[in-house]
């Protein structure tokens, strides 16, 4: 058990956001700092682990964007949140089968936690990738970035609105032991940010993810510059609700928020009209956002296990098919995970979703 004192600053006193990144990030006491959280032994399972399918389809996608651009002689490739490397690793593989386009590819991996970099530099050991802290190092040709189950956890700010006033939600420590909430009035500088994004109106509970949205400023910075755009998929809803969507879970079953500090997970479900209200406000074009089924199933997803499925044994179909029901079925990942796609390019691409 970690001392929940480590993850508070000397005042106990801290907005929710800052709380669950020190809970996550920290560089000593962190969550992904510590461990390797994904797939049956850790606490929860994502997409490229559940079945290689899903990468493979990403992959198919980057190529076919490739492709309409015309083939450019440098396309840079970034991997947010690389998780355990798996995703990355099934790609490259994919990338090799088509000899011209992996000479033109340059592929970054952006990963925060050390115990997380240290697992993907075992599994894409002698692999064409380099880890990056940001993305100015990028110079030429443009620029894809890839994100799955990036956004939900990247912590996120929490507001309550009582008679017209907003209120910010905080944290504190009582006694070294016992965690408890508490509202703090908001400043003007938070109201004019939260009504640029029409959040405030007809809310009573508000979600704002502005941590998320930095690290979108620098993503976004380097597509205008460069060209290129950001596909992302996770887990979220387009209508805004006054509802808590903060999650944790421990060993794949839900966990109390302030329950296991620090051995479990904190995620939110991703807020996408949002991310598409900001892109907008950056001047960058988007697609209609689209499940991952839809994307899945558009990008050819059921063709290509049919066609593996044809040399396996009946153990192995099945395999497959669970699988591949668990990533489109609309009452697991089907519906709940939403796909967006922002970029800056001369000609609309919309593979994927339309």
């Amino acid at each position: 058990m970690k001392p929940i004192s480590k993850y508070f600053p000397k005042s106990k006193k801290i907005p929710i956001d800052k709380f669950i990144s020190n809970v996550l990030y920290d560089k000593n006491y962190g969550y992904y700092s510590n461990k390797n959280p994904f797939g049956k032994n850790g606490d929860f399972i994502t997409a490229p682990e559940i079945s290689f399918l899903f990468s493979e389809m990403l992959a198919i996608w980057v190529v076919a964007l490739w492709r309409h651009l015309g083939k450019p002689k440098i396309l840079n490739i970034v991997e947010l949140g690389p998780g355990s490397g798996r995703m990355s690793l099934t790609l490259i593989k994919v990338f090799k089968k088509f000899p011209n386009f992996f000479n033109s590819i340059n592929i970054f991996l952006y990963e925060k936690s050390k115990s997380l970099k240290k697992t993907q530099k075992k599994i894409l050991f002698g692999e064409k990738v380099k880890w990056v802290k940001n993305f100015n190092s990028i110079k030429s040709g443009p620029v894809i970035f890839l994100g799955n189950e990036f956004f939900d956890a990247i912590p996120i700010k929490q507001y309550k609105k009582t008679d017209n006033i907003l209120y910010e939600k905080y944290v504190k420590l009582e006694n070294n032991t016992k965690i408890k909430t508490f509202l703090k009035k908001a400043d003007m500088t938070t109201i004019k940010e939260l009504k640029k994004f029409n959040l405030i109106k007809n809310q009573s509970f508000i979600e704002f993810p502005k941590q998320g949205l930095e690290e979108l400023d620098s993503i976004t910075s380097a597509i205008k510059r460069l060209g290129g755009g950001l596909l992302l998929i996770d887990y979220g809803f387009l209508k805004q609700e006054s509802s808590n969507t903060l999650q944790s879970v421990k060993n794949h079953k839900k966990n109390m928020l302030f329950e296991n500090i620090g051995d479990a997970d904190i995620t939110s479900l991703v807020n996408f009209n949002l991310l598409k209200n900001y892109f907008k406000r950056k001047k960058l074009k988007t697609n209609n956002i689209v499940t991952q089924e839809f994307f899945l199933k558009k990008m050819g997803i059921i063709n290509r296990a049919e066609i593996l499925s044809k040399k396996m044994n009946f153990q192995e179909k099945s395999k497959i098919y669970y699988r591949l029901q668990r990533l489109l079925d609309p009452t697991q990942m089907g519906e709940l995970f939403k796909a967006i796609f922002a970029f800056k390019l001369k000609k609309k691409f919309t593979t994927g979703f339309i």
